[in-house]
């Protein structure tokens, strides 16, 4: 039977992920809370994870000397440039349900040779590519590295504890990460206000992957919807990641598992935000088999949205989104893509 918790919209459950590590008693209770947050809410917190303060902090040092740097110089870095969606966005140029994102950001992915899609091959290859790095900045790339790999590391220890929190096999979805996994790592800046007054930092969405771990500052903004269909703030905790289960999970789970729609919401006036979102991909070319797990007859089905269809192949999932996202990008390297078939 599945245990469900108090609703509470004052915080998100708190996971803590080092009670892998005790007893029976411990991990008995780290899964049974694990399967009522991905279950009922789909977002948590993340302590005990291992991540120390030093490490938090190179990436967070080398984050804000980018931001910090001259315009001129990140632009240099304009993912309008990139066929492979790396690089520097510039405020507004993102769109979330159509609408501009009050941010800018770096987008920071594995590090590999571009891969062009031959004849016959899916078109999500040209995701695969290198990252643009400011020359000023060396340490960027190694902090930026070393945050994906350290933290691919927590969250596949994490989602082996949650199917295992599920009653399904820990190993199940370990063929599709592996070292052609596609993890994906924003560095956001939210400048404040929009002009235009509107407010929306990013617009309400859900992720496409299997897991976010997001580390944000103490400004605040971030919204989740709950079960009475309002967006709730999330109240940072210092040294947590706040965890959210994307797209595949629910629909590898038939429903099971909530993806949930979240937002921000630009912080007041002039006043900065940073973030640093982490998404747990798998292989571009992974197909996400359903998951066998004793709750299965307790699936409700996935959450169907026309304007939102759901790829079984990963690689086609982050291309839709990508598309969306970026218009300028895709006018200037994909315009086949976006002809309707």
């Amino acid at each position: 039977m599945t245990t469900h918790t108090v609703t509470s919209y004052d915080q998100l459950p708190i996971i803590d992920l080092s009670a892998a590590d005790g007893g029976p008693r411990a991990r008995a209770r780290l899964h049974a809370q694990l399967h009522s947050a991905a279950h009922d809410v789909g977002f948590f917190q993340l302590v005990g994870h291992g991540v120390t303060r030093a490490e938090t902090d190179a990436l967070l040092t080398a984050m804000r000397a980018f931001f910090a740097l001259p315009e001129a110089d990140r632009l240099a870095l304009d993912n309008v440039g990139s066929p492979h969606f790396r690089g520097y966005t510039r405020t507004g140029d993102e769109r979330t349900g159509g609408a501009r994102d009050w941010r800018d950001q770096l987008d920071i992915g594995a590090e590999r040779p571009a891969r062009v899609p031959g004849p016959g091959e899916p078109p999500y290859w040209w995701l695969q590519g290198p990252n643009q790095w400011p020359a000023a900045l060396p340490g960027l790339r190694t902090a930026a590295l070393a945050w994906i790999d350290r933290l691919s590391g927590v969250a596949h220890r994490l989602l082996r504890e949650l199917l295992t929190a599920i009653g399904a096999p820990a190993g199940f979805y370990d063929p599709v990460f592996g070292d052609q996994a596609h993890p994906h790592l924003k560095l956001v800046r939210y400048p404040g206000s929009a002009d235009d007054g509107t407010g929306q930092g990013v617009g309400a969405h859900k992720d496409y992957g299997f897991l976010t771990l997001l580390l944000q500052d103490t400004v605040g903004g971030l919204q989740v919807q709950r079960e009475d269909g309002r967006f709730h703030d999330v109240p940072p905790i210092e040294g947590a990641f706040v965890v959210n289960l994307g797209e595949l999970l629910e629909v590898a789970t038939n429903g099971y598992l909530l993806a949930t729609n979240h937002r921000v919401v630009s912080p007041p006036g002039a006043t900065e935000r940073f973030s640093v979102p982490f998404f747990y991909n798998p292989r571009l070319d992974a197909r996400i088999e359903p998951l066998p797990f004793p709750h299965a007859a307790e699936a409700p089905g996935i959450t169907t949205d026309p304007t939102n269809p759901l790829y079984a192949e990963y690689g086609y999932n982050e291309l839709k989104g990508k598309l969306r996202a970026h218009p300028l990008v895709a006018q200037r390297h994909h315009g086949n893509l976006l002809t309707p078939a």
